[in-house]
């Protein structure tokens, strides 16, 4: 596609990489592949190829571009996620249904969309207003956001078959799991009341409003490692019998254990059983089964795995402002660029600063979390009145800040 200026300016080269990407992760995908929803929690590639499109449509030129028409009227109900102030839109776990539009017609959206929003990009007077220029910045980030989801639906759509296929997915090599080979160190902070999120005109770059304001929180001493949690440790907590012990369990946690008959994280293929008849342990992922490397940063577990490994090293997880505040440490590794990292904290609003005073938001969808997240610790407690905490993570459910991966 070619657009009516070659020099761009690079707020317009960043949109237009962005769009490209997303195409990209799956030019070696089926047609098939993209319209298959395995979870009502999933969505299928082309959903998120057409969501992506809307968003860029309805919040940014449909509001802001004169004289621009929409591809089609009826995409507002297809592809709106949960805006609700954008109008109904399709259930999301009916989202495997739409047969129609087919994936040419998506692909032809994306055509339409992206085109226009180049030409009025190209045809703005630079710099853009900070209103126009946060907007691009949000369309942009919302649709790295949906390239992983893309990657990690994908990946559990994949693993749902019984022939474990390949991906296909166009991901660079470069940018995949390091090996740990360190050994962890306990850092120790001490109690202080300390500055927390970013403005929303800060030097930080970009930012979501649920990152907003920068505020001050009392947080406690407490020590963290400096290191994310291996595959070999998580395998120790397996062959010492984790998933069978009760104790190591919040409630929820352990009806989970129950229901689900999990002993191990998901896409983990244990020895000698019916998906693996070799002697090693092997994980399914975007290259189809392979060995698993114990020097790995484990992942893809779920809040209750990640707690009850926790408690076995005798620590808890971290809360989000403990993991905040340990952030710009010189000497914490791998807290960008490797995955989404637990917190025991509830999904909330900061506080909302109001005529010269802080107003907290009330903020009740999540309460039954919290609780469950501050429940009474279990096991060998930590020799000193500082909390000892361990970073461990998850890609399936990435919850939290924005931030915690980029």
């Amino acid at each position: 596609m070619t657009f009516i200026s070659e020099k761009k300016p690079p707020l317009v080269q960043r949109v237009e990489q962005i769009r490209e990407l997303t195409q990209s992760l799956l030019i070696h995908l089926s047609e098939e592949d993209q319209c298959v929803q395995s979870m009502p929690d999933a969505s299928p590639s082309k959903w998120h190829l057409g969501h992506t499109t809307w968003f860029w449509e309805a919040v940014i030129l449909l509001p802001h571009c004169p004289g621009y028409k929409p591809f089609n009227a009826h995409f507002n109900y297809i592809f709106n996620s949960y805006y609700e102030s954008m109008g109904p839109r399709q259930p999301r776990p009916q989202r495997g249904l739409l047969t129609r539009p087919a994936l040419e017609e998506v692909m032809a959206y994306r055509a339409h969309v992206t085109e226009a929003l180049m030409r009025w990009l190209q045809s703005l007077v630079q710099p853009v207003s900070e209103n126009i220029g946060y907007l691009i910045e949000l369309g942009v980030n919302h649709e790295q956001q949906h390239q992983e989801l893309l990657v990690t639906d994908l990946v559990h759509l994949f693993s749902c078959n019984p022939l474990w296929p390949k991906s296909g997915l166009y991901l660079n090599p470069n940018q995949g799991l390091q090996n740990l080979e360190s050994k962890a160190q306990w850092f120790k902070f001490d109690a202080n009341l300390c500055d927390l999120g970013q403005d929303a005109n800060g030097d930080c770059g970009f930012s979501f409003d649920n990152e907003q304001p920068r505020h001050k929180r009392w947080i406690e001493a407490f020590e963290i490692s400096n290191q994310l949690i291996t595959c070999r440790e998580y395998l120790e907590f397996i062959q010492d019998g984790g998933y069978q012990n009760p104790s190591l369990w919040l409630s929820e946690g352990w009806a989970w254990v129950n229901r689900s008959e999990c002993s191990a994280p998901a896409y983990w293929l244990s020895p000698q059983s019916a998906f693996n008849e070799t002697t090693t342990w092997k994980v399914f992922g975007v290259d189809g089964v392979l060995d698993l490397q114990l020097s790995h940063a484990v992942t893809h577990l779920n809040f209750f795995e990640a707690d009850a490994f926790a408690q076995w090293r005798g620590a808890r997880l971290p809360t989000e402002f403990e993991w905040e505040h340990a952030f710009d440490h010189q000497d914490m590794l791998h807290m960008r660029g490797q995955a989404w990292q637990w917190t025991r904290s509830a999904y909330e609003s900061y506080p909302v600063l109001n005529l010269g005073t802080v107003r907290f938001v009330n903020t009740t969808v999540n309460s039954w979390w919290a609780n469950k997240c501050y429940a009474a610790q279990v096991g060998q407690r930590p020799k000193d009145t500082r909390a000892k905490l361990i970073e461990t993570f998850s890609h399936l459910q990435p919850l939290g800040k924005s931030q915690a991966f980029v």
